[in-house]
């Protein structure tokens, strides 16, 4: 059986209420799963490669589904334990699921109530660890 991931999504960009409760959260859970080397910020915007967030317009904040990949399921239960230190609530502890075997998952609304969530898709060997794109200069 094969699942492919990562293939689909260029990006996500999420809109928040407050940057600041939403920059504490995603430095959180994106330091448990190992993935702080990633972020960038400043006063307008936070980002860790794909994700990006800044204030929300007058439409509101984005509400949304957002898994991460992670290794491990230790590394879901860290997810887990840092989203809720962060101010996230809690919407699934850590656990089988029953999408595919192997499927082991927890789940957490930020601050703007997306449902984010970290997943380890069991014992698999990866194709490659990243895409990555080298930009070619025109002419």
């Amino acid at each position: 059986m094969q699942f492919h991931r990562g293939r689909l999504i260029d990006h996500i960009h999420l809109r928040t209420t407050d940057l600041d409760a939403a920059k504490r959260f995603y430095r959180a859970v994106l330091g448990a799963i190992g993935r702080a080397d990633a972020i960038h910020e400043d006063d307008t915007h936070f980002s860790a490669d794909e994700l990006w967030i800044d204030a929300a317009d007058a439409a509101g904040p984005s509400r949304v589904h957002l898994a991460f990949q992670v290794p491990d399921r230790e590394t879901v239960k860290r997810f887990h334990e840092a989203a809720l230190a962060a101010g996230g609530r809690d919407n699934g502890g850590p656990g089988e699921r029953p999408y595919h075997p192997g499927y082991y998952a927890a789940f957490a609304f930020d601050p703007d109530g997306n449902n984010i969530e970290a997943v380890h898709h069991g014992p698999s060997k990866r194709s490659a660890e990243s895409v990555v794109f080298t930009a070619e200069m025109p002419g």
